[in-house]
């Protein structure tokens, strides 16, 4: 048995805080708006793994009104979510991860990034892939004022 599910995540830039995408500092003069710490790559992934195990969605296990997950690391949250996918007697076999931003490049972090999502995946070497993609200039994304993330996620029976 092979499930699988789609994630999107969506932040704007905000000044002042760390730029933060799968685990990963990257070189911005901005970082991510939001009540974690922002990271729409993990965010991606983990509502695309509780779409595969129909576990709920991100929002129900970690809702941004509850003061636990403010400023929360959001790699831990992700593995909170693997756990709840082996407890569904599943395991990630693949997770697929496209970035659509104008600014910054994702191609020279893209190991680093696939590197920390495999770790915290459980899921071994060569399991995820990371792309980047522009807007092409169009929309919030094109004028540079956030990034969007598409992920999907293949769980097997363990």
């Amino acid at each position: 048995m092979s499930r699988t599910g789609i994630g999107f995540d969506s932040h704007r830039f905000a000044p002042g805080r760390p730029l933060i995408l799968a685990g990963v500092r990257i070189p911005h003069p901005e970082g991510l708006a939001g009540h974690s710490d922002a990271d729409a790559v993990a965010h991606a992934v983990t509502d695309a793994l509780l779409g595969a195990a129909a576990a709920g969605s991100i929002g129900e296990h970690f809702p941004d009104a509850d003061p636990r997950w403010k400023d929360a690391d959001s790699m831990e949250l992700l593995r909170r979510v693997v756990a709840v996918v082996r407890e569904r007697g599943l395991r990630v076999v693949h997770a697929d991860v496209t970035v659509i931003a104008e600014a910054p490049r994702i191609g020279p972090h893209a190991s680093a990034m696939a590197a920390r999502l495999e770790e915290a995946l459980e899921s071994g070497p060569g399991s995820v892939g990371i792309k980047g993609k522009t807007n092409e200039g169009m929309g919030f994304i094109g004028r540079g004022e956030g990034i969007a993330v598409l992920a999907t996620a293949t769980l097997e029976a363990r």
